[in-house]
């Protein structure tokens, strides 16, 4: 048998089997439209379909190749997002060395992954990057904008690299922990129901949407989109649980909830930030979507409160 079918739990092909399927559907509903009323105007919902084809199929051969694969995608996934971060946020001349050296902590905070090294991967930035970087900017010896340059740098490195990372550690979680796909039904399972979140909010919210959640960062949430979405997360949690994790049914509700809450605050959070800096997008990337910053906000909150969830309960 080959590497990837070793690697390609029979959870696993299903669960991505089945989010092809749902982009056929998809697709072939905008085709439908686009045949039975020519010339109307769908939005950017078509150049948002094709981005997730894309992003399905990269993310899908990353998750059935080699682990290390799997691990220099994430990698890239975090480079990226920072790379974004620090576009969006005005930096000092003088600070150059030191966003290289943030830059080089990526690789790092990765190698502790490859290693199972979990002591060095929970504190390498929170701690050492923490205390490293404003180290370096006191020996460049500029102090004007010293507080702003540290905090919004060490912030950025928690968001894409910190947490991000926490999906990746997933993978390498002992076999014995998950025996319904291993850590990549894990991070299928993380991944999927907090995009699926973000779009049940998104639709509950369109069409029963009427009291604002919070109107003054993200005047498009409702309350009515938060709990519909939530609801219809903690019911798929309960429903995909037994094919992509160990948790229990009273676990898998608890699991619905950390991701639908926390994707939404991870969300509205760097909507917070693009609001103070006056963009509407983190990039351009993702045709439709934005850039990678506006694709994995909700990961930033949701991925490491359900990795200790369930690095808590199973490890």
């Amino acid at each position: 048998m080959s590497p990837i079918l070793d690697r390609l739990h029979p959870n696993l092909g299903m669960g991505l089997g089945g989010i092809f399927v749902l982009l056929v559907v998809a697709t072939f509903i905008v085709w439908l439209i686009r045949r039975a009323r020519p010339g109307i105007d769908l939005g950017d919902v078509p150049p948002r379909i094709r981005s997730w084809w894309l992003m399905v199929v990269i993310f899908t051969v990353a998750m059935v190749l080699d682990r290390r694969v799997s691990l220099a995608f994430f990698g890239l996934v975090s480079f990226l997002a920072l790379k974004e971060y620090l576009s969006l946020i005005p930096t000092r001349r003088a600070d150059r060395s030191v966003l290289l050296w943030a830059y080089l902590s990526i690789p790092v905070q990765y190698l502790w992954i490859e290693l199972e090294w979990y002591g060095m991967f929970i504190i390498w930035i929170p701690v050492y990057l923490f205390l490293f970087l404003p180290m370096c900017m006191v020996v460049i010896g500029t102090t004007e904008g010293f507080l702003r340059a540290a905090g919004t740098l060490h912030w950025g490195l928690m968001a894409t690299v910190f947490s991000i990372s926490h999906v990746a550690f997933l993978l390498v979680l002992p076999a014995e922990v998950n025996p319904n796909g291993g850590g990549p039904a894990l991070v299928l399972y993380l991944v999927f129901l907090t995009q699926f979140n973000d779009v049940a909010q998104f639709l509950w919210g369109k069409a029963l949407g009427r009291h604002k959640v919070v109107p003054n960062v993200s005047p498009g949430k409702t309350v009515e989109g938060l709990l519909g979405g939530l609801g219809t997360t903690m019911v798929l949690a309960v429903v995909l649980a037994p094919f992509f994790t160990p948790l229990t049914r009273g676990w898998a509700v608890c699991a619905g909830v950390i991701i639908g809450l926390s994707g939404f605050v991870g969300d509205v959070v760097i909507s917070a930030l693009k609001r103070d800096l006056g963009v509407k997008d983190s990039g351009n990337l993702l045709p439709g979507h934005g850039g990678i910053l506006d694709r994995i906000d909700s990961l930033t909150y949701a991925a490491p409160l359900f990795f200790h969830f369930v690095y808590y309960l199973a490890v």
